[in-house]
C-alpha cells in the first residue's frame, strides 16, 4: 500500500496519526481551541466547519482559515463540512458544499479536505478535480450513526471511494453489538490487504467501538481521531490517553 505524505506526517506507516477536530462556533471559539493545541501532541487537525456560526458566508470562512493556519503553523489541517444527514451540525445544499469546498482548497490554506462520498459521484469528482488542482489531498468520507454494514457492504464503500480518485478512503459505522466491531474490523484487514492502493481510514463509533480508535496499526487504518476539549464525534479518545495506547501497541508489533 502507498504511503501518503501531507506536510511532514505520513500516513500508512507507524502508528495512526492522531486528529483532533476544532468544533467553535465563533471565530474566538475556534481560534482558542487551535492555541490549546500547542503543546498537545498531535499530527493532524480538522476544522469542523459546520459548527462555524459563518459557515454560510465565504468570505468569512477564509477569514477564519487565515488566522487558524497562522495558529496552527506546521501542522497538517483537514477541512472538513460534516453534513447534518452523516452527524453534523448543519444541512446544506449540494451546490454550496462543493462550492464551499472548492472555495477553501484554491485558498491555499488547507492540506487535507474531507468529501462526503454519497453527495452524488459528480459533485465528489469536481471537489476531489478542484482539490487535486490545488495540490490538497482529499478524504472521501461516509458516517453510518444508524448501524454497522456488513463487511462486503463496507469494503464495496471504501472501494467506491477509492474508484473516485479519494486519495484516503474514510468511514465510520455505528455498532448495536460486539461482533459489529469484529465485522468492521475484518473489513479494515480484508480492503488494506487485497484492495487498497492507498492508506485507509476506518472505525467503529461510541463506547463500544473504541479499541477500533486504538488498533489501526495491527488492523489497517492510518489515523485516528481524537478529543482535547470537546468531541466531534461518539467514542472519541483523550489524546493523551490515545497516545499513551498507541504508544504500547506500536512497541508490541
Amino acid at each position: 500500500m502507498n504511503t501518503i505524505k501531507i506536510k511532514n506526517v505520513i500516513l500508512g506507516e507507524g502508528k495512526p496519526k492522531i486528529c483532533v477536530p476544532i468544533v467553535g462556533i465563533t471565530k474566538e471559539d475556534i481560534l482558542n481551541q487551535a492555541k490549546a493545541l500547542e503543546n498537545v501532541e498531535v499530527d493532524v487537525v480538522e476544522w469542523r466547519v459546520d459548527w462555524f456560526e459563518g459557515v454560510f458566508q465565504l468570505e468569512k470562512v477564509k477569514d477564519v482559515l487565515v488566522d487558524l493556519r497562522k495558529e496552527l503553523k506546521e501542522l497538517p489541517l483537514l477541512f472538513t463540512f460534516r453534513t447534518s444527514k452523516e452527524g453534523g451540525e448543519k444541512a446544506i445544499e449540494n451546490e454550496e458544499y462543493v462550492n464551499l469546498n472548492k472555495a477553501m482548497v484554491a485558498t491555499g490554506l488547507v492540506d487535507l479536505v474531507d468529501v462526503e462520498v454519497f453527495t452524488g459521484d459528480d459533485y465528489v469528482k469536481e471537489i476531489i478535480k478542484s482539490a487535486h488542482e490545488s495540490n490538497v489531498k482529499v478524504i472521501a468520507s461516509n458516517h453510518d450513526f444508524e448501524k454497522t454494514p456488513s463487511k462486503g457492504d463496507i469494503v464495496c464503500r471504501l472501494i467506491k471511494m477509492q474508484d473516485l480518485g479519494a486519495d484516503i478512503p474514510k468511514i465510520a459505522v455505528m455498532p448495536k453489538c460486539k461482533l459489529d466491531v469484529l465485522e468492521l474490523l475484518e473489513a479494515t484487514v480484508i480492503m488494506s490487504e487485497q484492495y487498497a492502493t492507498r492508506p485507509i481510514i476506518t472505525m467503529s463509533m461510541a463506547g463500544q467501538g473504541a479499541i477500533s480508535r486504538l488498533c489501526g496499526e495491527v488492523f489497517g487504518s492510518c489515523l485516528t481521531f481524537g478529543a482535547v476539549s470537546k468531541a466531534s464525534a461518539p467514542g472519541q479518545i483523550n489524546v493523551e490517553e490515545l497516545n499513551k495506547a498507541l504508544n504500547i501497541i506500536n512497541k508490541s508489533l
